[in-house]
């Protein structure tokens, strides 16, 4: 008689399952806007955008609390912002416009992807010699939400200007990942502890006051804000200085 081997197989659960949920659930929220937009529904796909958004910031806080940092967190995070942040945005771009114009649509379309993928890979080699306080280039998230509030609130409003709706999606679709791949520092968004309002008062101040309005306004004016946060980082990179910036 054959002996049949019973095979055990163990699961080890670690502190570590908690933040890598939370970022798996970001990918799903990027899948599911994937989804929605092949199904034409494009406002619950941004939504779903923001709420990937909220997932990708909440693991890494949930991880640093619980102390479960860890390197393949890291590796997960990154792979699941490209398809939240990178993926989903591109196909929303070329569903709503570039599809129309055949070839050339989908390497425009596509464009935010590609950088945003890029943009992860380089941050991810050089984050720990990385200011905390800045990013270099556009982050993935960001880049995102600049995209989708412009189709959203601008592209996709009928009382938006017709004349100004195909230059202005071009100039998104081009800028995003321009700013993604350039070495232009962009604020980090300072977390609301006490040192953060001393060290920065005026870029936390402006973060909250920039929540408040977008809140209110119930997202209106998210694509004002994004463009305001990236022109004063252009600025502010054109324009030389020879003291030392706080």
């Amino acid at each position: 008689m054959k002996r049949i081997q019973k095979i055990r197989i163990r699961f080890r659960i670690t502190k570590s399952i908690i933040p890598n949920l939370l970022t798996l659930g970001n990918l799903f929220s990027g899948f599911s806007s994937i989804i929605y937009i092949a199904k034409g529904e494009f406002e619950i796909a941004a939504i779903l955008i923001v709420i990937a958004g909220v997932f990708d910031m909440l693991d890494g806080v949930v991880a640093r609390i619980i102390g479960a940092t860890s390197e393949i967190g890291v590796q997960l995070d990154s792979l699941c912002d490209a398809v939240s942040f990178g993926v989903a945005p591109s196909f929303l771009l070329y569903s709503v416009y570039f599809n129309q114009i055949g070839e050339l649509g989908v390497v425009i379309a596509s464009l935010p992807a590609l950088a945003g993928v890029y943009r992860l890979a380089r941050f991810n080699v050089t984050a720990t010699v990385e200011d905390k306080f800045y990013f270099k280039g556009l982050p993935i998230p960001g880049a995102a939400l600049y995209v989708m509030s412009f189709v959203i609130f601008h592209y996709l409003d009928p009382k938006f200007p017709a004349n100004l709706k195909e230059i202005g999606i071009y100039i998104v679709a081009l800028s995003a990942p321009l700013m993604m791949i350039s070495t232009i520092k962009f604020d980090n968004l300072p977390r609301p502890s006490w040192y953060a309002i001393q060290t920065h008062p005026w870029n936390f101040a402006i973060s909250m006051i920039g929540l408040i309005a977008i809140v209110s306004t119930k997202g209106k004016l998210l694509f004002s804000f994004m463009l305001l946060y990236a022109v004063l980082s252009l600025i502010r990179a054109m324009v030389p200085s020879s003291k030392k910036r706080l």
